[in-house]
């Protein structure tokens, strides 16, 4: 008697299931028809985001199907992967996504490339360093404002997305890449240069001094001396009192006087918490920027 109740039990689940799927298949092939049979309404494009290397106009010429507006086709004659294709074969387009929703309207998402260094190589040629540290070509619509490094660098650029081929290339990537998420260093930091040596120099927006990185190497310890550096000497000399600070070494920063170009080395106490440094850094800067109204430029 109970192996019948199980056995019927199981039966019963059985058919619910097999009429749910069937149900589900039928209302999928519903929504299939009837989407066959939509005619396109319009067409919106979102572009998240404040940089716009791409527009909506230009979206909407790469949309056009043989020249023709999409308003109007059927939705079945739409090749939504064509157009995704297309869409991702420009190169400030970093994904694509197009569907359509319940009332006919055509959805194109677009997620741009993010530039966080613009880098002007020996040859006079630019291009942006997006955050994946990918190479893409300058836009005609949107100028980015990023970090810009120039110099002796040899990374070459073939108008398309492309990887970093070089160390320098990639080191300058690093070292961008460091600035640009420390608010204190993107406010102060105006450019990367690269010397005869092939030495990273950092060119601050407060003081005429060349900060020489060498590498991007240990770049947190570093930035971290130089944050000491400008917390305990700056406040007692000036900030014109340097010609140049000195910070490859891990263990030390020189500063090279602008009077008679003694070096002077400065010990840094890397037990001073990280916080106090960078209040007093940013109360010195505040103070600074008021009485400097020069930006630094690096000459070729």
């Amino acid at each position: 008697m109970f192996k019948n109740k199980r056995l019927w039990r199981n039966i019963l689940f059985g058919f619910i299931w097999l009429v749910s799927l069937s149900g589900l298949v039928v209302l999928m092939s519903f929504i299939e028809v009837k989407k066959s049979a939509t005619v396109c309404k319009d067409v919106q494009i979102i572009i998240p985001g404040n940089q716009f290397f791409i527009d909506k106009q230009e979206v909407d010429n790469i949309l056009g199907l043989n020249g023709t507006s999409l308003k109007g086709l059927r939705i079945s004659n739409i090749n939504i992967q064509a157009l995704e294709n297309k869409l991702r074969k420009n190169p400030f387009v970093e994904s694509a996504t197009v569907y359509v929703d319940m009332d006919g309207v055509l959805m194109v998402e677009i997620s741009q490339r993010q530039p966080m260094l613009r880098i002007v190589n020996r040859y006079d040629r630019d291009f942006y360093v997006d955050q994946h540290g990918l190479k893409i070509p300058l836009s005609d619509n949107f100028t980015a404002k990023v970090l810009v490094a120039n110099g002796y660098i040899d990374e070459g650029f073939a108008n398309r997305v492309d990887t970093l081929m070089t160390p320098m290339a990639r080191n300058l990537f690093k070292t961008a890449d460091f600035i640009r998420r420390d608010s204190l260093w993107s406010a102060q930091i105006a450019q990367l240069y690269v010397n005869e040596k092939q030495e990273i120099e950092l060119i601050p927006r407060v003081g005429n001094q060349r900060i020489l990185l060498g590498n991007a190497d240990s770049l947190e310890v570093k930035f971290r001396n130089l944050l000491a550096f400008y917390k305990q000497a700056i406040p007692q000399v000036g900030w014109v009192a340097y010609k140049a600070i000195n910070i490859k070494y891990t263990n030390q920063v020189i500063g090279i006087k602008n009077d008679n170009l003694k070096h002077d080395t400065a010990a840094v106490n890397n037990a001073v918490k990280p916080d106090s440094l960078l209040k007093a850094a940013v109360d010195t800067t505040k103070k600074a920027t008021t009485t400097t109204t020069s930006t630094n430029k690096v000459k070729n």
